[in-house]
């Protein structure tokens, strides 16, 4: 009989702004692949040509204000195209994939910052993903305050302009998943980048014993 494919695992990397995703992005990619499995690494909003595009329209600042509900349904959209050409087909072919935010980022921040309640995004979630979630989600912590220092020379996008409280509703509802789902893994992300990073190893391989090939 012909080898069946296992499915890869589904690894994703959240947290506000400031916090140090796509700075660890490949570090956590480095040692999947060092485990033995091919990676494809993404990012949310975006990972398509389409998906892309609509990360414009959502981060981009405009003079025309962009409704909440817009902004809700933008992410879903760029989402599902995200899904069906790069992460299912690459679970599919056995591979893990590593991403810069995924369906939790619309819960902190669309549920959090927003407003939106929680059925309404489990509604969406549900319609778009079926019963895709991830296996592993790495949770950069930092402090609101810490996170604006770190971003304050920097040009701010249009969810980085966005207020303190803003950004507390956030980290709060973040924290909300964290303490609710067995697959967070909480990262003290306000140390030095070598603590971190040194943590974040540790958290990872702990999670990838038994994954070796």
């Amino acid at each position: 009989m012909p080898e069946t494919t296992i499915p890869g695992r589904f690894i994703t990397l959240e947290g506000t702004e400031g916090v140090g995703k796509s700075t660890n992005l490949q570090l956590v990619a480095e040692l999947v692949r060092a485990a033995g499995h091919e990676v494809v690494v993404s990012r949310e909003p975006g990972g398509t040509e389409l998906g892309e595009a609509i990360r414009e329209l959502l981060l981009g600042v405009h003079t025309e204000a962009m409704s909440d509900m817009t902004e809700l349904l933008l992410a879903f959209a760029a989402r599902a195209q995200h899904l069906e050409r790069v992460i299912r087909p690459a679970l599919d072919r056995g591979c893990w994939v590593v991403c810069d935010r995924f369906t939790d980022a619309t819960y902190a921040y669309q549920g959090g910052g927003r407003g939106f309640d929680r059925a309404t995004i489990a509604t969406l979630e549900s319609l778009v993903q079926g019963e895709l979630r991830p296996d592993l989600t790495l949770y950069l912590d930092v402090p609101v305050e810490v996170a604006a220092a770190r971003i304050a020379d920097r040009a701010h996008d249009r969810f980085e302009q966005e207020s303190l409280p803003f950004f507390e509703a956030v980290r709060s509802a973040y924290l909300e998943i964290a303490a609710r789902e067995e697959r967070f893994v909480i990262i003290d992300a306000a140390e030095d980048l070598a603590t971190v990073q040194l943590e974040l190893t540790a958290k990872l391989q702990e999670y990838l014993t038994g994954f070796e090939r």
